[in-house]
């Protein structure tokens, strides 16, 4: 069952999915077709789940499930993943691979894979302050709180040691 992402309670679990290019707005457009569809029919052993979906800067796919209405299952995440490698296929993009880094620099998003990112902290093409996407979080409250944080406030600080 759909619900909208900005009425997803704070303690809702989430999964982060960064695209290693930005989607055109035509993907984006297929793509929130796509999660519309699954997320309305989302269920865990048979019983929907209260889950919803954003994609933001056209660059990550952030999938959500109220687990104290009824938690999802190991099914009913592999039946998610199944829709994120169904979107890489469709677009010739990586949305799995967790050893990269996002960040921001200026008005634009980057993407580093982490031994480029480990070298340019070393260089001090970025630094402490720069303003990376912290895809540990685990639920919409750190999601809103903790997503986008100085690289000294997320796993990413230790580069800056």
């Amino acid at each position: 069952m759909y619900i909208p992402f900005e009425e997803m309670p704070d303690h809702a679990r989430i999964w982060i999915y960064q695209s290693n290019r930005k989607l055109s707005n035509e993907e984006v457009a297929v793509a929130e077709k796509m999660l519309m569809e699954f997320t309305k029919d989302w269920a865990a052993h048979a019983t929907p789940l209260q889950s919803s979906f954003i994609i933001k800067y056209n660059r990550f796919i952030i999938l959500a499930v109220d687990q104290e209405v009824h938690p999802s299952s190991g099914c009913s995440i592999d039946a998610s993943v199944g829709v994120i490698q169904e979107l890489e296929k469709q677009f010739g993009v990586d949305l799995m691979d967790k050893m990269n880094v996002t960040f921001r620099t200026g008005a634009f998003i980057a993407y580093k894979n982490l031994a480029d990112f480990k070298k340019m902290a070393k260089e001090k093409s970025v630094s402490a302050e720069t303003i990376v996407f912290n895809n540990l979080v685990n639920d919409v409250g750190e999601f809103k709180e903790f997503w986008e944080v100085p690289a000294m406030d997320s796993w990413h600080g230790r580069f800056f040691k």
